[in-house]
């Protein structure tokens, strides 16, 4: 069947003529069609498949499955035609092709360098990754193997393809074992690559054009590369150049001193923050003050609040019953759905708020906890504010006295 895979017999083919095997739906209800011959690379091997049109229909996903390739259509074509036009998009077929390429030059880079391994691809609309079989990496690592990578392609080598059998593969020196074992298929770069591999490729190392590294994670293992190649490079560089040009607007600094203007804007916000939340502090106390100075006659403030945080609430509750042990505070918060509960009581009472809290819970849907001196509690807010106030006030046991 490798005669009719036009993408392995020629990879810069953007239109072809072929018949209609059989068209029909798959388990999924999907419609699919297989062609005497294409020139549509199926998915595989880490390189996602080509897209384009067939008589107009758009193809929008093209697998080999059972050993035939489907091209999955939005609609079927029309039934009674014979033969049909196949026509890919080249432009995203060119860079699968250098992504690609440029995976194996860099690959390789690494491998000659450092002896690091590549145990993994990944092919993405936007970067690609590799998997390197070591746990750590430097910054030195990686522009040493870039440099090596990018070199290869300045010096524009040829890219080979060659099927070989298994008994060959010993006089070529495989940068790791293949997993087929008859059909192989070798992508050469004479003196420096060669690779098992089943995916598309420029003629030349040259048409990668360039390669550039953009970061990496460690991985359990291993470590993760994010890359581009080719187009993608000048794409990421656009982008970037962008974003920099407007943060050069917003804070009114050059390029080369963006690090220490972004860095003394950090500051200024943490101090802000610091401020803000010294500020909030001391408006919370205040607020404490003036419900103690309102309290009844029983030791009680109850309150209800709109869109106040459950933080907030248990500073608030926190602060009145440490400075008049025989008070207690039930809190309730409306905010945008959700009902929030803080019930606490101080050292000179023996109410359980914790009970009071998991009674209301059963009334909104909510969770929550605490001890029996101090207990929070949400929900949804199914029922009105003032309703689970008077609801606290009855379960708490709010008309107790003092000890």
């Amino acid at each position: 069947m490798i005669e009719n895979k036009l993408y392995y017999q020629d990879p810069y083919l953007k239109a072809f003529k072929a018949s209609v095997i059989k068209q029909e739906r798959d388990l999924g209800n999907n419609w699919y069609l297989v062609l005497s011959a294409t020139a549509f690379y199926p998915t595989g091997g880490g390189q996602p498949c080509d897209l384009g049109t067939i008589d107009g229909q758009k193809v929008i996903n093209v697998e080999e499955v059972d050993g035939e390739i489907r091209h999955y259509l939005v609609q079927p074509i029309t039934e009674s035609k014979s033969e049909v036009h196949g026509e890919i998009d080249w432009e995203l077929r060119f860079d699968h092709m250098q992504q690609h390429a440029g995976q194996h030059i860099l690959s390789a880079a690494f491998d000659h360098l450092f002896q690091y391994k590549t145990i993994g691809f990944h092919l993405g609309k936007e970067i690609l990754t590799i998997d390197l079989d070591t746990n750590h990496i430097t910054e030195e690592d990686a522009q040493k193997a870039e440099a090596a990578a990018n070199e290869i392609i300045v010096e524009n080598r040829p890219i080979h393809v060659k099927w070989v059998s298994e008994d060959e593969l010993s006089t070529y020196s495989l940068r790791k074992e293949t997993k087929v074992k008859a059909d192989i298929r070798l992508v050469i770069i004479p003196d420096f690559d060669y690779n098992g591999c089943g995916g598309t490729h420029p003629n030349s190392t040259g048409q990668v054009q360039s390669i550039k590294i953009l970061g990496w994670e460690k991985q359990k293992k291993k470590i993760r590369l994010q890359f581009v190649c080719g187009n993608r490079v000048s794409k990421q560089l656009g982008q970037k150049q962008k974003v920099m040009v407007e943060l050069t607007k917003l804070l009114n600094s050059p390029e080369p001193e963006m690090e220490t203007a972004v860095g003394r804007l950090l500051q200024q916000r943490r101090i802000l923050e610091k401020t803000l939340e010294d500020a909030k502090e001391r408006l919370l106390k205040y607020e404490a003050r003036e419900l103690l100075a309102n309290k009844n006659a029983n030791q009680v403030i109850s309150e209800l609040f709109e869109n106040r945080t459950l933080q907030e609430l248990q500073k608030l509750a926190r602060d009145i019953t440490t400075v008049n042990p025989d008070v207690m505070t039930l809190f309730v918060a409306v905010n945008e759905g959700q009902m929030q509960l803080v019930c606490a009581r101080g050292s000179s009472r023996d109410e359980d708020m914790k009970a009071a809290i998991t009674s209301a819970n059963q009334l909104i849907d909510g969770k929550g906890g605490g001890s029996a001196s101090f207990a929070q509690g949400g929900g949804k807010a199914i029922i009105p504010g003032e309703e689970m106030l008077a609801f606290l006030l009855k379960e708490s046991g709010a008309s107790h006295s003092v000890k």
